[in-house]
């Protein structure tokens, strides 16, 4: 309750300031965080609000909480092994251009996942904000040598998102090829699937179905899940075969990774 309460008190009184002051303070409370002095922040958030990622989303200013609405999927997701040593890589840093812009959500990982390494990948070099237990690659989504060598200096992988270029032809790209690279039981996240309805970002505004399209791709995954069940001469591609459930929620889908063979069961 009290959270709640200090969390709804500190957003209503940010957003009743006018835009231009809620820049400057967005950019002061930045400047302490990834400043050599941010620690003297960073231990108390983690000892009272640890707990609570929509209080830490809050606190660190992602819009994974206040403007999306993923935190409540990812507490789900994660609370069950959140004291566990979880490496998790988010695609896409934030902040645009500056190097020293963005960076939230590393943070709040960081603090939600107290025995977590984090990691973070950006076409910009985002390195100001590494700090212990949060590093960041430069590099792009689509570059497969790129993808390995962060693979091959991060190990095992157990929770990726990709918050990156929000463009559909990069989301499957990247996880085509990360996907692969994820921990038996790891869960791999799309944000902002909404671009896949808009043109400007190549997604078709007309066939919701399209392939080349985020949601239209993840979509014809769902048929794989039961691939044992298809009748014919149909051959199980490998994500018919390792994954084991794909859940979507409003601009976000999740899937989990797991070896899916059962096998067929006629109906009682």
């Amino acid at each position: 309750m009290l959270t709640r309460f200090l969390r709804n008190r500190v957003v209503g009184k940010f957003r009743e300031k006018p835009k231009e002051e809620q820049r400057r303070i967005r950019e002061r409370i930045l400047a302490f965080q990834i400043g050599p002095y941010g620690w003297l922040a960073n231990i108390p958030t983690a000892f009272l609000f640890g707990r609570n990622l929509k209080m830490l989303a809050t606190i660190y200013m992602t819009d994974k909480w206040n403007y999306h609405w993923y935190a409540q999927y990812y507490e789900d997701l994660l609370r069950k092994n959140r004291r566990k040593k979880i490496n998790l890589l988010e695609i896409g840093v934030g902040g645009n251009e500056s190097p020293t812009s963005g960076g939230h959500s590393l943070r709040m990982w960081r603090d939600y996942l107290p025995h977590g390494r984090i990691f973070g990948i950006d076409i910009i070099d985002k390195s100001p904000h590494d700090r212990k237990r949060i590093r960041t690659f430069h590099g792009s989504q689509v570059d497969s040598v790129f993808l390995d060598k962060v693979v091959r200096e991060i190990g095992k992988i157990d929770f990726i998102i990709d918050d990156g270029s929000h463009r559909s032809e990069h989301i499957l790209f990247t996880f085509e090829h990360l996907f692969p690279h994820l921990a038996d039981g790891g869960i791999y996240v799309v944000e902002d699937t909404q671009t896949s309805y808009w043109a400007e970002w190549g997604g078709n505004e007309v066939d919701r179905n399209d392939l080349n399209t985020s949601m239209g791709y993840f979509k014809s995954l769902t048929d794989g899940l039961n691939w044992e069940d298809l009748r014919g001469d149909y051959q199980p591609t490998y994500f018919d075969q390792n994954i084991k459930s794909i859940a979507f929620y409003h601009n976000m889908i999740v899937i989990k990774k797991g070896v899916n063979s059962e096998g067929t069961r006629p109906p009682d």
